[in-house]
């Protein structure tokens, strides 16, 4: 199987330019020929960046508002040809197709758009289409193309090349392959859900679920087991949209456990209260009219179990609080601030 591929030709588009013209000079820098497409084309040319029109490369301008630009025969058939087929290669030869070894392209903000309550027809029109058509060809072509989906993964790719003299190794390109394959998932995931939840559709014939990786987890629900900890874009506070301050990895049980938690504090009004959870189970739970009482009264209802426990609290942590909290051994604190 082809392990190190030179990248001598590169199409990119994307939504997010972030970093963009960092890695275009790289790989100009490394003599790779660029082809882009509408708002990126002009980003790298008013860099000063020499690059074709992918217009060029299909024969056809883009057309219907930029809905058709990419889905052509020579574009998918530069990414998807096999470079050690003899039919494949007498076909591009016989029909001008071009190989392309490096696919970069992010895709419309489909879920940013949702996220911020946009109307039916703009959440569509950021239904993306031609991107992960092209993003799926790359991926499973790996074996001679390389496909970049995320801005996170351009300083690899800059250090692979210079590393293997404008190459890349098989590894490498599985492993974004396999990042490619997943952020189309996730994203077709977004989109069905998006439709069941304006259909009002609480049991879709299918149903997808995917996320974005948080943090690795110290370990499972058990110490042999390995965990991750994955949002699905929910902006909702809770456990996933929550910032760690201090201390070590996290553990399955302590994200659970500090869900438990949180999710019963957060039932229980605008008085301050605390809640203690052990194992996903109430240890004690309370409500005072300050955060120190509640975290007090809510303590005495099981001080044994509360050791090792997870704390809730609805109301920013205050000092006093604080300093009832750090005699007894706590797994987690989770709370709205910090005064």
């Amino acid at each position: 199987m082809t392990n190190l591929v030179p990248i001598g030709r590169a199409l990119i588009s994307v939504s997010d330019k972030t970093g963009l013209l960092e890695l275009a000079r790289v790989l100009a820098g490394l003599g790779v020929e660029l082809i882009s497409t509408s708002g990126t084309l002009m980003l790298l040319r008013t860099a000063g960046l020499s690059v074709r029109d992918v217009a060029e490369v299909t024969g056809f301008p883009e057309m219907m508002d930029g809905r058709v630009k990419t889905l052509h025969p020579n574009v998918h058939g530069g990414l998807l040809a096999l470079r050690d087929d003899d039919e494949h290669l007498v076909a591009m030869a016989a029909h001008g197709i071009e190989p392309i070894d490096l696919l970069v392209v992010n895709l419309y903000p489909f879920e940013e758009t949702v996220a911020k309550g946009a109307d039916p027809a703009t959440c569509i029109e950021n239904i993306d289409i031609g991107g992960p058509a092209m993003i799926r060809a790359a991926a499973k072509n790996h074996r001679f193309v390389t496909v970049l989906t995320d801005p996170v993964d351009y300083d690899g790719l800059i250090h692979e090349l210079q590393a293997r003299d404008g190459a890349t190794s098989l590894k490498f390109r599985q492993r974004l392959a396999l990042t490619a394959y997943s952020r189309t998932a996730a994203y077709d995931s977004a989109v069905a859900t998006w439709f069941a939840t304006a259909l009002d559709d609480p049991a879709p014939r299918y149903r997808s679920f995917a996320g974005k990786l948080v943090q690795p987890l110290r370990y499972g629900e058990n110490p042999h087991q390995a965990a991750a900890f994955y949002n699905d874009g929910s902006q909702r506070p809770g456990v996933a949209t929550a910032r760690q301050w201090q201390g070590k990895e996290l553990s399955f049980n302590n994200i659970n456990d500090t869900d438990a938690a949180f999710e019963l504090v957060a039932e229980l009004g605008p008085d301050p209260a605390c809640a203690i959870i052990k194992h996903a189970n109430p240890c004690g739970v309370a409500t005072a009219t300050t955060l120190v009482e509640a975290y007090r009264r809510a303590h005495n209802c099981d001080q044994t179990s509360a050791f090792g426990g997870i704390i809730a609290l609805n109301q920013p942590l205050d000092a006093a609080t604080a300093e009832e909290i750090v005699k007894l051994f706590t797994e987690v604190v989770i709370a709205p601030g910090a005064s």
